[in-house]
């Protein structure tokens, strides 16, 4: 039997992640000691290794505990093939990034020598198949990353500021 401390040590995760599982009903103690200590047995051990690898595969939450709890084979290749989707998606707007990122790279004199302005730029991020998301999440994902390059950025792109100010204004949200 382990305590929710030691639980979170075994399995290098934070104590708060342990409750919280057990706040959204995924996990919960095998009982509770006189003095408030949970105790977890080797069920709800192999239970929270189950959630942690459906997390790492990127499933959410919400459909974790029909997974763990099986309510149907169909429900569980329902949930992993969306989860698949969802993955593949992503995987194709990080290609779409890369394309674009690499049409820079095969061009750089472009940017050096600020020859690309705003219109150019949605052209060749339209042309790697961005769509106005797309090139949202993009600008959102940078502003994250690097602010200062960001900004430097949207600069040459001869834009004006106010309209740099906008943009990194949603971009933050």
């Amino acid at each position: 039997m382990l305590t929710v401390t030691q639980l979170a040590r075994k399995y290098d995760i934070s104590r708060t992640t342990v409750l919280y599982y057990e706040r959204v009903g995924l996990l919960c103690p095998r009982n509770r000691s006189e003095n408030g200590y949970r105790w977890y047995g080797e069920e709800e051990i192999k239970r929270l290794e189950a959630i942690i690898a459906y997390r790492s595969f990127g499933v959410p939450i919400s459909n974790i505990a029909s997974l763990l709890d099986r309510e149907d084979d169909l429900s569980q290749e329902r949930i992993l093939r969306d989860q698949f989707t969802l993955l593949e998606k992503e995987i194709q707007k990080l290609r779409q990034q890369q394309k674009a990122i690499v049409m820079l790279l095969e061009q750089p004199d472009l940017l050096e020598q600020q020859m690309v302005n705003k219109e150019r730029w949605v052209e060749i991020m339209q042309a790697a198949g961005f769509s106005e998301e797309d090139m949202k999440n993009w600008h959102q994902q940078f502003e994250k990353m690097e602010p200062d390059a960001h900004q430097e950025f949207l600069e040459s792109l001869k834009i004006d500021q106010d309209e740099i100010a906008d943009i990194r204004a949603w971009s933050k949200q």
